[in-house]
């Protein structure tokens, strides 16, 4: 035999790659998680849909949009919880980005390089104390204070009539829906700037460099360099942000009052879907009652999936990287 049919008889009887079994149990390993997964979302679909439906079959859309909550009479209605949940966590968000975003570029491009790391700890510090002591603290500490030093003197200072008594009409015991708005903003101001800080430091330090060479200032460094490298990863964050608002569950029921109706002003109390299914669930005697409960969830998840799906929205507008 020639040496080249010699080298191709060696080569068909060459064992296959050492990692090949393992490769295979790799990905089959991978495709397991991924269908359990999606099974597990699916399963969680079809459970609030078939535990929920009783109440939307028997409220119909009139349960979206009557606030009238009462378990003596099983009458039950999700507008009040649910523009709670939308009011809080949409002021919240307005209230913690700004400071996030100041925190995140304080510690990327002005911060002293000493105080840089204890900076940072102690942001991530605050982002993983639980949500119950946010809650306490709101209680105990935060809603006097507010009731002392925010509420009553807008509300002593407020013309009868005017645009201010309207939206500060209420009862001065630090808990409302603005309070709710602020502690839920307290609590998600460190996740939010611990994640953008982490994307501006992904930015090369040459791009920072060729901006600041061409004499550009901190601000337009901030604004037309940094930001818009990390724009995707900073759309991510903010949405993450804004879910764990909408989601949140003990430190609301603390501090929001806990009325099923409609808040009439800032200072008014109010409920979530969180906070009313935390509240009633355990108390839930009549079938009717524990179906809302889970209609509720369910309302909670959609408006959850329409964030997500805003959020990739977002990202496909031109310019976006993905």
């Amino acid at each position: 035999m020639t040496d080249a049919a010699l080298s191709s008889a060696a080569g068909s009887r060459r064992a296959s790659p050492r990692g090949a079994a393992v490769a295979k149990v790799f990905e089959g390993l991978c495709f397991a998680a991924a269908t359990a997964l999606l099974a597990a979302l699916g399963g969680l679909i079809v459970s609030l849909v078939i535990g929920g439906w009783p109440a939307l079959k028997q409220f119909g859309f009139g349960f979206l949009t009557s606030a009238e909550w009462n378990p003596v009479t099983d009458v039950y209605g999700a507008a009040g919880p649910v523009v709670g949940t939308l009011v809080t966590s949409t002021l919240a968000l307005v209230i913690a980005l700004p400071i996030a975003g100041g925190v995140a570029f304080f510690l990327t491009e002005l911060c002293p390089a000493p105080l840089r790391r204890p900076i940072g700890t102690a942001v991530e510090l605050l982002a993983g104390i639980p949500s119950i002591v946010y809650g306490m603290w709101g209680l105990f500490v935060f809603a006097p204070l507010f009731s002392k030093y925010v509420q009553l003197p807008l509300m002593m200072a407020a013309t009868p009539g005017s645009l201010l008594e309207k939206l500060t009409v209420g009862i001065p015991n630090g808990s409302g829906i603005l309070s709710a708005s602020i502690i839920l903003a307290i609590m998600i101001l460190p996740f939010m700037a611990a994640t953008l800080r982490e994307l501006l430091l992904t930015v090369p330090p040459g791009v920072r460099e060729s901006a600041y060479g061409l004499g550009a200032t901190t601000a337009e460094v901030v604004t037309s360099v940094t930001l818009p490298y990390v724009r995707t990863g900073a759309i991510g964050a903010v949405m993450l942000g804004l879910g764990r608002a909408l989601g949140e569950t003990m430190a609301v029921t603390f501090i929001i009052g806990n009325s099923h109706g409609f808040p009439k002003s800032m200072f008014d109390s109010g409920s979530t879907i969180a906070s009313t299914i935390a509240n009633e669930f355990t108390e839930a005697t009549s079938p009717v009652h524990a179906s809302a409960l889970i209609a509720l969830g369910l309302v909670l998840f959609v408006i959850t999936f329409a964030v997500l799906g805003l959020a990739r929205l977002l990202l496909r507008t031109p310019g976006a990287r993905l």
